[in-house]
């Protein structure tokens, strides 16, 4: 997996590397480098597990204090995908703050913590939902754009699968990175990093055709997580999910495209 990333680190976006700092970006996807980097930090294995114990050493792992805005993976094993894919959402914010790219609030970075919320319920609710809790997230705060198309995916993005075309309460879905597409005997395969059953964080390749439906949220204009003292408290729609079942029409219609 190391290596792999040092070459999309290096290779896929050479020019991503100057617009952490602040430059004109050069490409459409301005912080998946950081979202890369992030992902390079973060730990190999822990076992794959959903139990309220993974919650709250998830929750363990991340803390804002004096302004700042501290994740350390380590804590979380073992783990889950969701929890895996917040890991780095959070730990691409914190570089971009510590490189001074990003300021946010106590207020805010105190909104970003892990405490037990329910599905729908605040950043963590929403981002741990069924359906498009990352993707809405994006939506609701306007720091990024949610598409469909693997021809515009690119690595570093946040991708929901859906297994099968249920979305909602009966949905088998997946929160990972994706990491791009490569062929594989004449068919297509979809290369991502995730928590992933039954070992943990890792990498995974599966064959495109097991994917029904595929979700990317890019992390475009993360200053406006400066929004989150006003975000609603609870997404009726998310939380709606844990029971309902829901369309690939009304996913687009919440999610902005």
């Amino acid at each position: 997996m190391r290596c792999l990333l040092f070459f999309l680190l290096f290779c896929f976006a050479p020019s991503l590397r100057l617009t952490s700092f602040g430059a004109e970006p050069r490409t459409p996807a301005r912080y998946n480098f950081a979202v890369l980097q992030a992902l390079r930090l973060m730990p190999e294995g822990g076992r794959y597990a959903t139990t309220g114990m993974a919650t709250q050493l998830l929750s363990s792992a991340i803390s804002a204090s004096d302004g700042r805005l501290l994740v350390d993976p380590a804590k979380a094993t073992p783990s889950y995908c969701s929890g895996a894919t917040y890991l780095v959402f959070l730990g691409a914010l914190e570089q971009l703050m510590r490189e001074g790219v990003l300021h946010l609030s106590p207020q805010t970075l105190s909104l970003l913590e892990v405490r037990g919320q329910r599905d729908g319920a605040g950043v963590w609710g929403r981002w741990n939902a069924n359906g498009p809790g990352t993707a809405r997230l994006f939506h609701e705060l306007g720091i990024g754009s949610n598409f469909t198309s693997y021809s515009e995916a690119l690595p570093g993005d946040f991708m929901k699968i859906f297994w099968t075309p249920e979305i909602g309460a009966q949905e088998r879905g997946h929160s990972v990175i994706y990491l791009g597409t490569e062929t594989r005997d004449g068919a297509e395969w979809v290369r991502f990093w995730s928590s992933n059953q039954p070992l943990g964080y890792g990498e995974k390749v599966v064959p495109k055709s097991k994917i029904a439906l595929a979700l990317f949220s890019r992390l475009e204009t993360p200053a406006n997580l400066g929004r989150l003292p006003g975000l609603a408290k609870l997404d009726p729609y998310l939380a709606s999910l844990l029971k309902k079942r829901s369309s690939w029409a009304e996913l687009r219609e919440m999610c902005g495209f």
